[in-house]
Formats: C-alpha cells, sequence, structure tokens
C-alpha cells in the first residue's frame, strides 16, 4: 500500500494557523459529542530524568480518521537546533488499517497546540483583550504568539524566561518574523502584570504564575505542563478562575495544574466546569463576567493531532507534496 511521508517543512507550510484554529475547533466539538476513541496516553519515562516517550492512538469520527503519535520529549534539547519533541503522526485506513500517512510529529505538535490555545482564547477571552503575557520562551511561544495575533488585535506584548540569551533570540524572532515588538520581562510577574491574556508555554514543574499577579477579566492558556506533579499555576489562581479544559478524563489523570490544588484540599473535581468542546456547543457557559478569570488547561490530546495530520495529508494529496513510498501490508 502506498503510504505519504510528510516533513517538517511539509507540514508547517500546509498547516497555517488560521486553518488549524478551524481544525482544532471542529474537533473539539466532536471529541465532546462523543464522536472520537481516546485512551490516556501510554509514557515510557527514561533514567535520570532525560525525558520520556509517549505513545497516543485515537479514531475520530469527523473528520474520519485513525492514527497514532509516538512522541518522545526531551527537555535537555532546549537551546540546540532540535526541538524537545520528537516523533512522527500515522495515519491508517479506516477501511483496512493499511498505514496511509507518516507525518513529522515536532511540527504538529506546535502548531496544534497553539491553534487550540488560540480556539480557547476566542472563546473564553474578552473581545477587548490584548495585552499578551508569554512565559516561556521555546516553540510553544513561538506558535502562541502566532495564535494569540490570529485570533485577537494585539496591543502590547510581553515574555519572560529565565535564560536571558533565549529571551533576546524569542524578541528577534518576533521582530524579524512577525513584524511584532515583544518587550523581554525583568521577571514573571513584570510579564503578567496588567496583562488580559496569558500564556504560560514553559518546562517549569513548580508555578510560574501567581493569582496576585493577575489582573481583573484576565484569560489564561495554561500549557506547558503535562504530568500531575508539574504545574504552571499556583493553587489560588486554579481556585479564583473558572476552569475549562480539553478533555476531562485527561484533566483528572494528568493535569497538575487541577490535580495539585485538589491534592492540597482547595478543590473538588467539580471546579473543572467542562470541556472547551461543550462550552463550543452551548452546552455550558463560558466567560460570564467581564471581570472574571477564565483558564484553559490544554494537555494536548491524540486527536487534535489526527485532526491536523488529517487535514494536511488531504492538502498534500492535492497538490502532490511529500514521498510516496509502498511499506508493504500485502499478504506474503
Amino acid at each position: 500500500m502506498p503510504v505519504r511521508i510528510l516533513s517538517q517543512t511539509e507540514v508547517t507550510a500546509l498547516l497555517p494557523m488560521k486553518e488549524c484554529i478551524e481544525v482544532m475547533d471542529r474537533a473539539l466539538r466532536t471529541l465532546s459529542q462523543g464522536g472520537a476513541q481516546l485512551p490516556l496516553r501510554t509514557v515510557l519515562r527514561l533514567p535520570e530524568g532525560k525525558g520520556f516517550f509517549g505513545v497516543m492512538p485515537a479514531r475520530l469520527a469527523a473528520p474520519e480518521s485513525l492514527g497514532v503519535k509516538a512522541i518522545g520529549v526531551f527537555p535537555g534539547n532546549e537551546g540546540t537546533p532540535l526541538d524537545s519533541h520528537q516523533g512522527l503522526v500515522i495515519l491508517f485506513s479506516t477501511e483496512t488499517g493499511s498505514p496511509i500517512a507518516v507525518l513529522d510529529a515536532s511540527s504538529i505538535t506546535a502548531i496544534r497546540t497553539a491553534a487550540v490555545s488560540g480556539v480557547a482564547t476566542r472563546t473564553l477571552a474578552r473581545e477587548d483583550a490584548g495585552d499578551l503575557a508569554l512565559i516561556g520562551t521555546g516553540v510553544q511561544a513561538r506558535s502562541h504568539l502566532v495564535a494569540m495575533r490570529a485570533v485577537r488585535g494585539l496591543q502590547r506584548i510581553r515574555a519572560f524566561g529565565p535564560n536571558p540569551e533565549r529571551l533576546a533570540g524569542f524578541v528577534r524572532w518576533a521582530k524579524d518574523r512577525l513584524a511584532l515588538v515583544v518587550e523581554p520581562a525583568r521577571s514573571a510577574r513584570d510579564a503578567v502584570s496588567g496583562a488580559d491574556l496569558i500564556c504560560t508555554v514553559s518546562a517549569s514543574k513548580t508555578p510560574v504564575v501567581e493569582a496576585a499577579w493577575i489582573g481583573s477579566g484576565a484569560h489564561i492558556n495554561a500549557v506547558g505542563s503535562s504530568i500531575p506533579t508539574a504545574r504552571e499555576l499556583d493553587t489560588a489562581t486554579v481556585v479564583r478562575g473558572r476552569l475549562f479544559v480539553d478533555r476531562l478524563e485527561s484533566a483528572r489523570a494528568e493535569a497538575g495544574d487541577f490535580l495539585v490544588p485538589r491534592q492540597e484540599g482547595a478543590i473538588t473535581d467539580a471546579h473543572i466546569l467542562g470541556e472547551l468542546g461543550d462550552v463550543l456547543l452551548g452546552r455550558i457557559a463560558g466567560r460570564t463576567q467581564p471581570s472574571e478569570l477564565t483558564i484553559f488547561k490544554s494537555l494536548g490530546i491524540a486527536i487534535e493531532d489526527l485532526a491536523a495530520a488529517h487535514h494536511v495529508l488531504q492538502k498534500a494529496e492535492a497538490q502532490g507534496v511529500g514521498i510516496v513510498a509502498e511499506l508493504g501490508g500485502l499478504r506474503g
């Protein structure tokens, strides 16, 4: 059977942020309507804290797709030419089970993660929100800046990261690639103070944002942590906010930003108001007051990878992009 192979460069070209935001909107609606099979990810933790390797299978009803993401997360890659996320998304035929495409997972992860935050921001943030704080300066900071610009009119942008060289590099990148001025903040507190859009995209295992720093009417996309023992938001922030997630089952098993405050007795399971897809479908209210704090806790789920990969594959087939190889699968 022919299998189309798509590189990082090809995936990036075929998955512009504005398109991906609409693809993610549809996928999240499908998930909350029950149109997905999505077991929790299997994670293999490597010795000495070097990183971990995850396997994320899923099926999605619309767009109809079947596949798996195999991804390694190696924090030590930060500051090198390699992304911390390295892996593949493999799509299979829903009719025969044959593999039909192999795509670079680093680019899909970078774009779809920020696109989901774009959907959350478009849905939960105030219409006039435009003062953006980014905590983190890596790949996700870059993709989130693109996503935030796609859904809100940005008037001011501040960023903070603990490494001054990487922070300066991010500021230069924003100016050179996006023609945007990013102010390098001296601390996370300086970045967040007065911001009404906050994206935490760090690798920190302990809170990088405190409730005392957050002004009235802000929206937070908490993205960086994806294990039960790590979090970017302090307990008081989570208690104060209206909390939404990409998927309930995943958040209750993996989201340290939720699990740690629950373990402390500060909140219960009921503090999660629902999935973002439920807000999109009109089943639950999102923001109800201009002054309240809304929080979207993103873990990243396999149906997002499948939907993005399916979209890319359709465009690649139409444009004749990629390498087509015969990998077998026939009866011997």
